[in-house]
């Protein structure tokens, strides 16, 4: 059987984390099994359903690397094969026409709740004659739902699930205005695209009993269903925006890698032993629903940052030099001169170490882009007072002197003149420091001078001496 998966989101804001943790565990089965991953758009909430949502949506699966096969597929533009199927049941008595009128229903509800019973349509329409419909009105569709037995999903991650068919009612299938139901519609897409495993969020695992009563009744085989659990946050509760519940533009934003946010979501839900650091490929490789949990799992952003440092330390410093001055230049709202990215792959290095963000990267990587005369930090201000002025004016003239400005030549020449002065190296170093960086943490000193070059090392000195 060929695997063809799908991703369906609604385009009415951003792609958020759990929907492109849907995206990742789609993709990767198909991959895994030799297939294809399609993306349908479930644009008919006309209302809420915006271009600006959709292009968000294909551009945050660009960024994550997960790509589709063919052109995405507009399910409010299938309306009309959607209908075509109401009415085809309509006509085969799986189907009828009902005349309940808004006030009926919500009577109808409140009789249930005052009972004590579910509420649920209760099927008045179901096998009343054409005669008796009311003159003028416009009906419903509903389906024709077995009424005895049960329905039955084996589901790829939660195991059989069982309901009564007892315990459903007739659900309508196209509205009085001949629009058709997210029910509906979903059913005869899936069918249409010969999707073989429907992979999505447990919330949907309801649906999945209504929808598989119109796969029977149509006589068409049903896909596979994997219901994955939700995304709680690392304290347990429901997903929101305080524990992280973002589009995936914001975590791009916050200088995530694409790579480390695919790794952080394919382990949350997913496991294969105790491996945690998993790359694309031994993902793709290793991927299947069995490895799939039924608990929810937890979205902790420290862990994501923890992870995002993994992938900046390991990824190549060509591309990530490229990462680095793309992000310097949008803080700086300027373009980065030859000289400035000159300086990025000599303290790549350096700075990598303790970096968990690129905007971090960014951060620490400062200094070698700002202008003179350099924004001070308050203790970096507080370095360069007292005797400080004048010990910079001993460095310049020692720097200057310097044959060869390499690593050994001004790691010998700093050292020579703290000793010369009779001082410990920090209290040459801090001062130094602060004048060429304009705080009082940095990479190390020697490093500094060798990242910044002869010149404009000694023209930041110069900024502060006697």
């Amino acid at each position: 059987m060929s695997v063809i998966t799908r991703f369906a989101p609604s385009p009415t804001g951003f792609l958020h984390i759990g929907g492109a943790r849907t995206a990742l565990f789609n993709w990767l089965f198909a991959q895994h099994h030799g297939g294809h991953m399609l993306l349908r758009i479930e644009d008919t909430d006309r209302a809420r359903s915006t271009d600006a949502a959709v292009a968000a949506i294909q551009d945050g699966l660009h960024w994550l690397g997960l790509d589709w096969q063919g052109e995405p597929i507009s399910q409010f533009a299938r309306a009309g094969r959607h209908a075509e199927i109401a009415r085809q049941l309509l006509a085969d008595g799986k189907a009828y026409h009902c005349y309940c009128t808004p006030s009926e229903l919500a009577e109808m509800r409140e009789t249930a709740k005052a009972e004590g019973r579910s509420l649920r349509y209760d099927g008045r329409w179901r096998d009343r004659a054409p005669d008796e419909a009311p003159k003028d009105a416009a009906p419903v569709i509903r389906l024709k739902a077995p009424q005895s037995g049960a329905t039955v999903i084996n589901d790829l991650v939660q195991g059989e699930v069982t309901v009564q068919n007892t315990e459903m009612d007739d659900m309508v299938l196209l509205r009085a205005d001949g629009t058709p139901t997210y029910m509906l519609a979903v059913v005869v897409d899936d069918h249409d695209m010969a999707i073989s495993h429907i992979i999505r969020g447990d919330d949907h695992l309801t649906n999945a009993i209504r929808q598989r009563q119109i796969y029977d009744l149509m006589g068409w085989t049903a896909p596979h269903f994997a219901h994955i659990p939700l995304i709680h946050g690392a304290d347990g509760a429901k997903l929101s925006k305080r524990h992280g519940a973002l589009g995936v533009e914001a975590y791009r934003d916050m200088g995530i890698l694409p790579a480390a946010l695919r790794n952080y979501l394919l382990r949350l839900g997913w496991s294969h032993g105790d491996d945690e650091i998993i790359e694309s490929e031994q993902a793709i490789a290793w991927f299947d629903l069995d490895g799939v949990g039924k608990s929810a799992a937890r979205f902790d952003i420290p862990r994501l940052e923890n992870l995002n440092s993994h992938y900046i330390r390991s990824m190549d410093e060509g591309e990530l030099c490229r990462l680095l001055g793309a992000q310097l230049q949008h803080s700086l709202d300027r373009d980065l001169s030859p000289v400035e990215l000159d300086r990025l792959p000599l303290a790549i290095g350096a700075l990598k170490e303790r970096a968990k963000t690129l905007i971090d990267l960014a951060d620490k990587a400062q200094f070698l882009v700002a202008g003179r005369p350099l924004a001070m930090e308050e203790k970096a201000a507080g370095l360069l007072t007292g005797d400080a002025p004048a010990l910079l004016a001993s460095a310049h003239v020692c720097l200057q002197s310097v044959a060869e400005w390499n690593l050994d030549a001004l790691t010998a020449a700093v050292r020579d003149l703290a000793e010369t002065e009779g001082l410990k190296l920090g209290k040459l170093a801090q001062p130094l420091r602060a004048a060429l960086t304009g705080r009082n943490a940095s990479p190390g000193i020697f490093e500094v001078l060798f990242f910044l070059g002869r010149q404009e090392s000694l023209d930041r000195i110069s900024d502060h001496m006697a």
